[in-house]
């Protein structure tokens, strides 16, 4: 936008830096023509109301000139010449009386014209303006009048305004008619082109002989040899411009001062607010995560409760045989029966520690901790919490391994929740007697596919697209939708994949594909 109005002021300051000129040099223009009307008009008027003999005789032309200079200023001398081109009467301070002029060009001139103004010349500047009449006699004279240029050059001189400007008078040849500040004296030539000739005023964007650019507004001024001329400097011209340009750079600068300071507060604003929001995401899927690992733990209580009940039971009854044994007899009961009861009971303390110690590691917090898995041996583990359920139900439950996969490195506690949600599923999917099948092999050289199959109800095919969606469930009762979502995002956070496959009324089929070895950024 600044550049933009940067040319657009300069064009238009240019322009109007122009106007200027010619409103002066056309101003400049009438008030000299009118001031030679005025001493034509003067001269007309001695003519209409005055005899040729009252004009031949020399004292009463004195008079008339005497007149004349009071009434208008600038007159010098006043002369009658007859039609042979003779000075017949003179009054001024020259000895003129008797001048032939018969041979001067414009003599000639003004019998065709009726009126002419002359150059410049002679030692003290001036010039002359002839009228020629007729009389009642048919004999023709010209009332000739020489003119003072003071009054012109402190008209022309008041155009020029500054000490950079300048103002003055040439002929059609070049020569000075008034002083020039720059370019000489009156009767000197001027170096500066004669501009062409127009009738109205104009303007000239030239240069000098030192290349310096130059504003020149000209004028010819009517019934006359002269032109006028009015030189201007740009630099005088472009103060304003100066200080607008000034302003322009102060209005760019505070600009780009304040976009960048936008720019900067609002991306720290932006950057510290996606951060804020970043670390409660991943505070909220933390929490997530432990949310829905422990409620899985409750959902296999009571199954856990059980099957620890079974060998509490075996503790309470091979230690009340002992005590029976040991209270109903003095004598010790056989060595063999007593280490057959103690080895019962520890089996069972045994049986009951592994349930818990299973459970309490699938119940620790989800802190990441990367280590050698075999992911058969942590998947039987999750179908340990199952067992229960599978055979209350009448489960088929199939394992297969292919030979050589290798063990992975990840996170063991991840992974259990992990395959505990597909595997929950997969047993809320199927009826009574169903089948699950999961198998474990090489998807290629650095990764590890692990696929959980039922053949349940399956999933439409518009409800795919939104299974790992949060709060998304296809369960009737009972399902929160966030099982798939985390276990989706735990996949990924441990570089892996998730896909999934099914058929409604067939069945359906989750793959989880993990790296061999998990790189986290």
């Amino acid at each position: 936008m600044t550049v933009v109005n940067y040319y657009q002021y300069q064009d238009a300051f240019h322009v109007e830096s122009l106007r200027p000129t010619t409103r002066f040099i056309s101003n400049a223009k009438l008030s000299l023509e009118a001031f030679l009307s005025e001493r034509i008009s003067a001269l007309s008027l001695v003519i209409q109301t005055e005899s040729p003999e009252d004009l031949q005789d020399p004292q009463k032309l004195k008079i008339l000139l005497a007149r004349m200079k009071r009434a208008f200023g600038g007159f010098i001398d006043l002369g009658l010449i007859d039609s042979t081109g003779m000075q017949v009467s003179y009054a001024g301070p020259y000895d003129l009386q008797g001048r032939d002029y018969r041979e001067q060009d414009w003599f000639h001139e003004v019998g065709l014209r009726g009126v002419f103004i002359s150059d410049l010349f002679g030692g003290l500047p001036h010039f002359a303006i002839a009228v020629s009449f007729d009389t009642h006699t048919a004999a023709s004279f010209v009332l000739r009048a020489t003119i003072d240029t003071e009054k012109i050059v402190r008209q022309i001189r008041a155009l020029a305004m500054t000490p950079s400007n300048d103002a003055f008078l040439i002929n059609r040849e070049g020569i000075l008619q008034t002083p020039s500040r720059f370019y000489g004296r009156a009767l000197e030539p001027c170096p500066l082109i004669v501009p062409p000739v127009s009738t109205r005023a104009e303007v000239l964007e030239i240069q000098d002989e030192e290349g310096t650019p130059l504003i020149i507004g000209y004028a010819f001024i009517e019934r006359s040899p002269f032109v006028l001329m009015l030189l201007r400097r740009p630099e005088s011209l472009q103060v304003g411009w100066l200080s607008l340009r000034r302003d322009l750079a102060l209005f760019l600068a505070i600009s780009i001062i304040l976009i960048l300071a936008v720019v900067f507060g609002g991306s720290r604003y932006m950057v510290n607010r996606t951060r804020q929001a970043d670390l409660k995401r991943a505070a909220l899927n933390h929490n997530m995560e432990y949310t829905n690992k422990m409620a899985a733990i409750g959902r296999l209580a009571s199954g856990v409760a059980h099957e620890i009940n079974n060998p509490l039971a075996i503790i309470d009854q091979k230690a009340g045989l002992h005590k029976d044994l040991l209270s109903l007899s003095d004598e010790l009961p056989p060595k063999e029966r007593m280490i057959d009861l103690v080895d019962a009971v520890l089996e069972s303390v045994e049986r009951c520690g592994a349930i818990t110690h299973r459970l309490l590691g699938f119940a620790k917090h989800v802190d990441i901790q990367r280590e050698e898995i075999d992911l058969g041996r942590l998947i039987k583990g999750v179908l340990g919490f199952l067992e229960k359920e599978a055979a209350y139900r009448s489960l088929q439950v199939t394992f297969h391994i292919e030979e050589g996969v290798p063990t992975i490195e990840s996170d063991r506690g991840q992974l259990q929740q992990v395959f505990l949600n597909i595997v929950n599923n997969a047993f809320a999917a199927v009826e009574d007697g169903g089948s699950i099948r999961i198998s474990i092999a090489s998807a290629d050289p650095d990764n590890v596919a692990i696929s959980v199959c039922d053949n349940g109800i399956g999933i439409e095919e518009d409800d795919l697209k939104h299974l790992f969606e949060p709060f998304f469930t296809t369960k009737k009762e009972g399902g929160t939708g966030l099982g798939l979502s985390i276990t989706y995002g735990i996949v990924q956070k441990l570089g892996g994949k998730t896909r999934v496959t099914s058929k409604p009324g067939e069945g359906t089929c989750f793959i989880v594909i993990l790296p061999l070895r998990w790189k986290n950024a």
